[in-house]
């Protein structure tokens, strides 16, 4: 396992971001407190000959979704059969996003994401296959940067029949890749590289005809190929169970002296963390579908569980302490698809830089969609801790609510956790402060180099602090185009410049060390995913009213979640400042030191034996290979 160094583990980090902003982006502008409603409002649209595709397509995929996914046996079994994957594949759902041309059904990225929903609302175990295939695996990154030859050789084979599957993850390498340990070596006369190396947690790994596989190149950097998964050498150690997704076909992968073509190679030399993260930038809008797909089914079953179990001589859904769960879940399942909406046609249309959009698409989706299926659960009462089998025995309606929870948990976690996703997307909030001042707070700079920063850093925030102290969200009439939506729109006008205010105050304050105030940054990254959310509510109600498509109804719940948004952005303006941020780290630091080992004592620990961390050195397996290709 590489040794590496805090200051090594950044470098790397940051050499694979994107440095340059080359389009417009409207999070972006949010962060440093620009409203640009422009770059929304108008609602973007599907051109109509896409959209009457797409739909038809929908339409297909419904009745076989209807007919052919059983969800129930999936979750039971722990499986995906067989013959539903084929039937995904004959009817192009594994080629959703590749385009005609390679035999793909090129659909645009809004149908791809109705797709989702509407699959993982049936089972989210076949709608994480799908997505692990086409919004990680091996046609994304070659649709971005494969070379004619790597996409004529390959996307036929992933639009008709191959599953692919994303390995970069290892054993003791999660969120910090510059430790990562699989290696690439090249042969001598250069045609070809040898990997060596395990990988952990590889969703479609166990079942996958193509694999993207991440390595280190010696003296290069970590490099992105295309490996065929039945090559000499390789082998699926394990499938790996989990609470939730019971039926993904996730595992362990060990290479061993695996050659692989020098032509499939993706990109140069590394460039693989550059490529991973920028396939990333739409990928994630994957999560958010599934988790939209989640939302709309606990509204419906709390409505209408709501309205027929009675309590108190009422339906539960009429007191006050439901009704408020109720309330949730339908504002904020309308809100996360304005947010799926707007983020996957912003990326069909490719006139914005949406890589902020989409990971906070991806956190406020998956942190939502969490809350959501838990207040349906505690909705449904001891119901909804009852499995579904459980309930179907005894006579009642199969409602697989404790099953929604434990699937929607991994989310979280997925494609980057809770805590990496705050750290990213705090990185680029704050990318035009470091590209001005960066220099100014690096301990490491000389006098010299911080003069200029320093230079540079008051003509940037002569210009920019002062448009901070006013702007439209302080007039009446401000958006009247809105209506009664006008004044959430004028508030996050205000927000938008009250965190970019705290966003500096805060550099300000901390300087250098602001990178280690985690705390602080989260809260910062979660009141812009909420005002981004509260701005694609409203730009939503209005595109539907305008439509004449449940316009009324639609500024109701733009309204309701909009109301809600702004007390949990109040609380965390709140936060930013008054905390315990540094208690928490002292405290953790005494836990680990064993300061309280006696809290500990009174029970005892049922966990098995073995290490933290299975050992990953580079070899032969020893094990059996549990790889199982789709028949």
């Amino acid at each position: 396992m590489p040794k590496v160094t805090e200051k090594e583990a950044r470098r790397v980090a940051e050499e694979a971001r994107e440095q340059d902003w080359r389009k417009p982006s409207f999070a972006k502008e949010l962060f440093l407190g620009r409203f640009r409603l422009d770059l929304i409002h108008p609602h973007p649209v599907p051109d109509p000959d896409a959209e009457q595709e797409g739909q038809e397509f929908l339409a297909r995929l419904r009745a076989f979704c209807e007919t052919e996914i059983d969800g129930a046996s999936i979750e039971r079994e722990a499986r995906i059969p067989d013959e539903t994957v084929k039937g995904l594949q004959a009817l192009g759902v594994l080629g959703m996003k590749i385009d005609k041309e390679y035999g793909g059904l090129g659909l645009t990225q809004v149908h791809y994401n109705r797709a989702l929903t509407l699959i993982s609302s049936v089972s989210p175990a076949v709608g994480a296959l799908v997505s692990a295939h086409q919004s990680i695996g091996v046609p994304q990154p070659l649709k971005l940067f494969g070379t004619k030859e790597q996409k004529d050789a390959f996307l036929p084979r992933c639009a008709r029949s191959a599953v692919s599957a994303f390995l970069l993850t290892e054993p003791d390498v999660g969120s910090d890749p510059a430790r990562l340990a699989t290696t690439a070596t090249p042969t001598e006369d250069g045609s070809a590289y040898v990997l060596d190396g395990v990988k952990l947690w590889t969703t479609n790994g166990v079942v996958a005809d193509l694999l993207v596989v991440m390595a280190r190149v010696p003296d290069r950097g970590i490099t992105a190929f295309v490996v065929e998964a039945d090559s000499p050498g390789i082998t699926v150690e394990n499938r790996n169970a989990f609470m939730g997704l019971r039926g993904i076909e996730n595992g362990v992968t060990r290479f061993h002296q695996v050659h692989v073509p020098a032509a499939n190679r993706i990109g140069r030399e590394g460039e693989g963390l550059r490529i991973a993260l920028t396939t990333l930038n739409t990928g994630r809008l994957s999560l958010p579908a599934m988790c939209v797909g989640a939302g709309k089914w606990c509204l419906k079953i709390a409505r209408e569980w709501g309205g027929v179990r009675e309590q108190w001589g009422r339906p539960v859904a009429q007191h006050e302490a439901v009704a408020e769960k109720v309330s949730f879940i339908a504002a904020t399942t309308f809100a996360l698809e304005a947010v799926l909406e707007l983020s996957g046609q912003m990326a069909d249309e490719q006139r914005n830089d949406i890589r902020i959009e989409a990971a906070l698409a991806k956190l406020y989706g998956s942190e939502q969609g969490w809350l959501m299926a838990d207040a349906l659960v505690q909705i449904r009462g001891g119901r909804g801790f009852e499995t579904a089998d459980s309930l179907a025995a005894r006579g009642e309606r199969a409602v697989p609510a404790e099953q929604v929870l434990r699937d929607m948990r991994i989310n979280r976690i997925f494609e980057g956790s809770t805590e990496i996703m705050h750290l990213l997307i705090a990185r680029e909030a704050v990318d035009a402060h470091l590209k001005v001042a960066g220099e100014l707070i690096e301990p490491e700079a000389d006098l010299r180099t911080k003069g200029r920063a320093a230079a540079r850093a008051g003509a940037f925030y002569a210009g920019w602090l002062p448009k901070l102290a006013a702007g439209p969200g302080q007039l009446p009439n401000s958006y009247r185009e809105f209506g009664p939506l006008a004044t959430h729109l004028r508030y996050v006008e205000r927000g938008a410049r009250r965190l970019a205010r705290s966003t500096f105050y805060g550099m300000s304050r901390w300087q250098g060390r602001m990178e280690t105030k985690q705390g602080f940054l989260g809260r910062i990254v979660d009141i812009g995913a909420e005002l981004f959310a509260m701005s694609a509510a409203c730009v939503r109600a209005e595109l539907l009213r305008s439509r004449g498509e449940n316009g009324d109804a639609a500024y109701e719940l733009a309204d309701l979640f909009c109301r809600q948004a702004r007390v949990r952005v109040e609380e965390l303006f709140d936060r930013l400042w008054r905390n315990t941020d540094s208690l928490d780290r002292k405290a953790s630091r005494r836990v680990l030191d064993g300061r309280y080992l006696w809290l500990e004592e009174g029970v005892l620990d049922p966990s098995g034996g073995g290490p933290w961390i299975a050992e990953a050195a580079p070899g032969p397996s020893q094990r059996e290979d549990v790889r199982r290709p789709l028949g």
